[in-house]
């Protein structure tokens, strides 16, 4: 993906901006544990997709989500202030879906190694189905013509 450089720089300016406003100037009681993880700002520089997570149940996620969609305009307006570009883009804030994706992953290579270990386990006590050596091999046959004698040697 060619991605702009000024959008680049304007969403990681975006990124620190908001970080610091949850942090230090939003006081609303609704807002849970938050994390900013990400920002995407399109190429015309118009609108910010600001990405974060909520530590905690799906109850504190709501809340935060009516918190940051109060803020969203005392926000928008600090980043106008604050990044100085002609026209300030629009916030838009987007739960993250990072953690859960991480923990079904986590779930799914638990699973796996539990069935590698029961594999091994089974393995451990198995005996081939046949014979050890499937192979057939002849009986060694010698010539007395190959055997050298006593009197040459």
């Amino acid at each position: 993906m060619n991605e702009n450089p000024r959008a680049r720089r304007l969403a990681d300016r975006i990124q620190v901006i908001v970080a610091q406003m949850l942090d230090s100037r939003i006081k609303d009681p609704r807002l849970g544990f938050v994390t900013v993880t990400d920002v995407r700002v399109t190429g015309d520089l118009q609108n910010a997709s600001v990405f974060y997570t909520v530590y905690g149940s799906d109850e504190d996620r709501a809340e935060t989500a009516a918190a940051l969609k109060s803020a969203t305009g005392i926000i928008r307006s600090e980043v106008g202030k604050q990044t100085g570009v002609r026209l300030t883009p629009t916030i838009e804030f987007l739960l993250d879906a990072v953690p859960e994706t991480a923990a079904h992953l986590d779930a799914a290579l638990i699973e796996a190694q539990r069935r590698d270990a029961e594999l091994a386990r089974l393995r451990a006590g198995a005996r081939h189905a046949g014979d050890a050596d499937p192979y057939k091999k002849a009986p060694a046959e010698t010539d007395e013509s190959e055997q050298p004698l006593d009197d040459e040697r």
